[in-house]
């Protein structure tokens, strides 16, 4: 089944986003196991319930491309091994991921148009990644 034009450039967008999502799921794995020292239970607690929740929002994701008609990729966005595993390295990776895909969720908004469930589906993603990268500056102690 063929994507119409004008819906195109929306799962063209979504399949961004779940190629990102997907990342997450292996990206916040990988943080969890790589956590050391004395503060570890909470952190990879932590890092675990993102990865769930990056799980969640693909298939979310995904089951929206397939109701626009279109196929969900399966690329993954690219993590990147830094070879670094403090947590504050850790978290500060997290936040520049987790401000790029708001940042990506941000772009589709602008794209909805008229449709006000994609819209509301968006616009509580957009709240939940914004809560991320807040919570996450929180840890950090920084402010943005």
């Amino acid at each position: 089944m063929s994507v119409p034009a004008d819906k195109k450039k929306i799962v063209d967008l979504l399949n961004e986003i779940i190629e990102m999502e997907v990342s997450g799921v292996m990206r916040y794995l990988h943080y969890a196991l790589m956590i050391k020292g004395p503060n570890r239970i909470p952190i990879v607690k932590w890092f675990h319930d993102q990865a769930n929740e990056g799980y969640a929002h693909a298939s979310l994701i995904g089951e929206k491309i397939t109701a626009y008609g279109g196929h969900p990729s399966l690329k993954v966005t690219p993590v990147p091994e830094t070879k670094t595993h403090k947590v504050l390295d850790i978290l500060a990776e997290s936040l520049e991921f987790e401000e790029k895909t708001l940042a990506k969720y941000r772009e589709l908004l602008t794209h909805v148009g008229d449709d006000v469930a994609l819209e509301e589906l968006i616009r509580g993603q957009v709240r939940l990644e914004t809560e991320h990268c807040e919570e996450v500056r929180k840890m950090l102690d920084v402010n943005h």
